[in-house]
């Protein structure tokens, strides 16, 4: 294990950029991926779309809601055992699923089994980004996640290739076997031990029952691998406080509020975008190059707002960077169901993966903000946890929508309005926050000016230092007059 006083900024780190990069493309890309398969689905079990839709939802969700287990095993047992471990899980699932009969099996391999794997993947392999960086993190973070956008451009046209050649229980096959890369990204993570990870030491080590010798050579070491062996209990108990004390943080609350609208926006898109355009006429190819431009133009969003909120000039500004692309992103939303063509559809491909692509590399380095290196990767797993519900219940209830109203107007508009609220939530806090900042500096100056002088003899005494001259003369006269009646 590596040990630096601070993230080294370079040197191996760019190797874990590198292996964070393939994790988001067999992540995040095949889950994006997957509702290529929508149609597939729903026309040879013969399902409605609420029900079909549920596939994604699962997929989704438990990636995000077992995320807290991928940093629990990163933190205590290795990151690189926890990504290695995921990606089995991942490809087994895949594997099972081209063996599908029902859409049930499908929620239990393709859902619950493969999304159990990548939430063992994603956020360790984020965290590690984290710690191997700080003066260009976002930068980093933007080349790392970008995996998601290229590897959506790259996969979109090849799966529906796939789908054609080899029908979709082949084509989910083949995904089985790329997904098994992910081993070889967790080989990659080669652990990192910084001063920040130190200063938690815990107080119990200065407690008379643990002999001099041990104490000096603890507080030397990460916390909490050594002190499982010596103390498991206390450690433990100990350790689980101290890696989610962030929970109680009232700016990380309302981080996590925001986050719970900005998912339930942003994942319909992903699933219905394909549907939507084949209902309007567009040929099979053309929407999935769609999601292909989406894909490509979602990289340069990363990277991109990666490089630029590591500038000095945007640099302290990286919230309302963040609020804006999730607001921008959800005018996109709001405007998709006037889009009833191809040539109108490609714009809104590039607008909304710009800007998802934007607010997709900030969330760390937003969440490594407010919570600190040494958390990151806990708050990471609460975070993407936040995602699942969300995640989980807007496509079937975009789904309902459609199946309601026979339309995707009411799905869009709701995804629209409810990430435009996540980032007016945002802004509104910071107004407040600056607003009661303000408040209080003026009662403070306020105070200083009606602070009293008051006079020992012929001295004149100011509390605030600001009496000229004439002043102090005038009191002492005056006194001296008082002095001689």
């Amino acid at each position: 294990r590596a040990r630096h006083t601070g993230p080294p900024d370079g040197g191996w780190g760019w190797m874990i950029v590198a292996g964070c990069f393939l994790v988001t493309i067999c992540t995040r890309a095949v889950t994006r991926c997957i509702s290529i398969f929508f149609v597939e689905f729903q026309a040879y079990f013969g399902q409605d779309y609420a029900r079909t839709a549920w596939i994604h939802s699962i997929v989704d969700c438990a990636t995000m809601l077992c995320a807290p287990l991928g940093s629990l095993i990163s933190n205590h047992v290795s990151c690189q055992v926890g990504i290695m471990l995921g990606g089995l899980l991942a490809s087994t699932g895949l594997i099972l699923s081209s063996f599908a009969t029902s859409l049930e099996h499908l929620y239990l391999s393709l859902g619950v089994l493969t999304g159990l794997g990548f939430a063992l993947c994603y956020s360790p392999a984020i965290a590690m980004v984290g710690k191997y960086f700080n003066k260009r993190k976002a930068l980093a973070y933007g080349i790392a996640m970008s995996g998601s956008g290229i590897g959506t451009f790259i996969l979109a046209p090849v799966v529906q290739l796939l789908i054609e050649q080899f029908s979709w229980r082949g084509a989910l096959l083949i995904l089985g076997g790329f997904v098994l890369n992910l081993c070889v990204c967790g080989a990659l993570m080669r652990p990192i031990s910084l001063k920040e990870d130190c200063k938690t030491a815990p107080e119990f080590l200065e407690q008379d029952y643990v002999p001099e010798t041990e104490k000096q050579d603890l507080k030397q070491m990460s916390i909490c691998s050594p002190l499982i062996k010596l103390w498991p209990h206390e450690c433990l108990c100990y350790c689980s406080w101290k890696e989610y004390d962030f929970l109680l943080m009232p700016g990380f609350m309302v981080l996590a509020v925001s986050i719970l609208f900005m998912a339930y926006g942003c994942s319909p898109l992903f699933v219905y975008l394909v549907p939507y355009a084949l209902s309007v006429g567009v040929s099979h190819h053309q929407a999935a190059f769609l999601m292909s431009i989406l894909g490509v133009i979602d990289i340069i969003g990363n990277i991109t707002f990666g490089w630029l909120t590591d500038r000095r000039c945007l640099k302290k500004h990286r919230y309302f960077c963040y609020l804006f692309a999730v607001g921008m992103d959800g005018l996109c939303c709001l405007f998709l169901p006037v889009l009833q063509s191809f040539p109108l559809l490609v714009p809104f491909s590039f607008t909304f993966g710009y800007f998802d692509g934007a607010y997709v590399t900030l969330i760390p380095v937003m969440t490594a903000d407010v919570v600190g290196t040494s958390l990151l990767s806990s708050a990471l797993g609460v975070v993407y946890f936040l995602h699942a519900i969300p995640y989980l219940v807007s496509p079937p209830v975009a789904g309902w929508l459609v199946d309601t109203t026979g339309s995707y107007t009411a799905s869009f508009l709701l995804c629209g309005f409810s990430m435009i609220f996540s980032s007016a939530l945002l802004f509104f806090t910071r107004l407040a926050k600056k607003i009661k900042r303000t408040h209080l500096q003026s009662l403070a100056g306020n105070t200083a000016l009606k602070q009293h002088i008051w006079t020992n003899g012929a001295i004149a005494y100011s509390v605030t230092a600001q009496l000229d001259q004439k002043d102090v003369e005038f009191l002492a006269v005056d006194t001296n007059s008082f002095s001689s009646r």
